[in-house]
Formats: structure tokens, C-alpha cells, sequence
């Protein structure tokens, strides 16, 4: 049996970085194997294109942020549990340095794209984590119901709710102020469950 001749963990996480931060327009398989210490060949064999690179880099990145998503929507009041959700994808928009945004609004943006852009497959698959990550909150808007915590109806208020994140990531490209997307989360967890009682 041969040997790996990379560390596949390594290059993913190398890969999955620098498409967040430069797109994958603005990365190369070159780039990647310098910064991995690999041969632009080794990739290129193991994975065919930069874009199918990208697609089991960004789908594993999506398993660990609903991994995330989950554990921050696990407990506490529902105000709570929709608090964290936000407060995750909020930090998830500003990590890096500089903040580095949202790798899926960043990837949509690169959908269709004259030459090496991204292709059906890549919308697919940025489509497939939306519709979990609404899951997820549609799920936990559906205990808050049963609880008596939340009183509209779950579908609808997850698919508001979802939009807004999408709003959050284009705001924090164009301002970078983190007290102004927390502001706006807070509002609509109020307007979901109404102004919390003093």
C-alpha cells in the first residue's frame, strides 16, 4: 500500500482558509501547496480542480459549524438559545485577521463566474447548509412553541430569521462594526419573541 503523501487534515485546513479569505478566484492549487508543503501535482491527482478542492473543504467546514450551531442551540431559555445562535454567526463573520466574512455569502457571490468561478455543485452545497442550518432553528423554534415561549409559527420565523444572517454577513463586509450587528440580532430576537419583560 502506498503512502499518504499529504496530510489531508493539513491541506484542508490550509485550502479552507485561503478560499474564505481570497476567494476561490483568488486562490490557486500553487498557493495552497506552498503553504501545505506539498506538490501543486499531489493536489491536483488527489482532487482533480481547485473547485472540487473547495466543495470537501467548505463541506466539511459545514459539519463542524452545525456542530456548533447545535451545541449553541442546545440549552437555555429559547431567547437564549436564539442569543447564542447569533452571537455564533456573528463571530463566525468577524474570525481572522482581518475578519475574514462569510465563506458562504463569499462563494454565492463567485457562482457563475466567467473561467474558474464556481459551478452548480458549489450552489448546491451552500443551498444544502442553509437549508440545515434553518432546520436547526426551525426545530428550535418548534420547542420554544411547545413551551409556550415562542408563539408564531416556526417555518416562517426560522426562514426570517435565516434571511437576517444573510443581511448580518453583507453588513459586517461593508462596516465591520460588531456592536451594529449585535444590535440588529438583538432586535430580531425581539421581534420573534417580543421585547423580553423587565
Amino acid at each position: 500500500m502506498r503512502p499518504r503523501e499529504f496530510d489531508q487534515d493539513d491541506v484542508f485546513r490550509i485550502a479552507f482558509d485561503q478560499f474564505w479569505r481570497k476567494g476561490v478566484r483568488g486562490t490557486s492549487l500553487s498557493d495552497i501547496a506552498r503553504e501545505a508543503g506539498v506538490q501543486r501535482g499531489c493536489l491536483y491527482n488527489a482532487y482533480g480542480s481547485k473547485e472540487s478542492l473547495f466543495l470537501v473543504a467548505y463541506e466539511r467546514y459545514a459539519d463542524e459549524y452545525l456542530t456548533s450551531l447545535e451545541k449553541a442551540l442546545g440549552s437555555g431559555t429559547l431567547r437564549e438559545r436564539l442569543t447564542a445562535f447569533f452571537n455564533l454567526t456573528i463571530k463566525n463573520f468577524r474570525s481572522g485577521s482581518p475578519a475574514r466574512g462569510c465563506p458562504t455569502t463569499r462563494g454565492l457571490m463567485e457562482l457563475g463566474s466567467e473561467g474558474d468561478g464556481l459551478d452548480e455543485n458549489a450552489r448546491q452545497a451552500f443551498a444544502n447548509l442553509m437549508t440545515r442550518i434553518t432546520g436547526l432553528v426551525q426545530a428550535t423554534l418548534a420547542k420554544g412553541l411547545q413551551k409556550g415561549e415562542f408563539k408564531g409559527d416556526p417555518a416562517s420565523a426560522a426562514l426570517h430569521i435565516i434571511t437576517v444572517t444573510r443581511g448580518l454577513a453583507v453588513l459586517e463586509r461593508a462596516f465591520g462594526d460588531e456592536a451594529q450587528l449585535k444590535k440588529i440580532a438583538a432586535d430580531t430576537v425581539n421581534l420573534v419573541l417580543g421585547k423580553k419583560s423587565r
